[in-house]
């Protein structure tokens, strides 16, 4: 059995910060970023892309769909 290995994509320009995906990810993936995207909202991005393991809570709880995950088995 293979270990699944996850990774994020988040559209930025659609994202508003609420930050309900940094508060789900059990693993502390995404975090919000200091910069703004074109609407003026703070963003998330993934900053320890190592970590994630595709569990989706991020993708799952995002108001607005910003948050795509991809699962690759190792």
């Amino acid at each position: 059995m293979g270990k699944i290995k996850g990774a994020i994509v988040v559209n930025t320009d659609r994202c508003k910060g609420c930050n309900l995906c940094v508060v789900a990810c059990p693993f502390k993936v995404i975090a919000l970023t200091k910069e703004v995207n074109v609407r003026g909202y703070n963003y998330v991005q993934p900053v320890l892309e190592d970590a994630c393991t595709g569990c989706c809570s991020c993708a799952t709880v995002c108001p607005d769909g910003c948050i795509t995950v991809y699962r690759v088995k190792e």
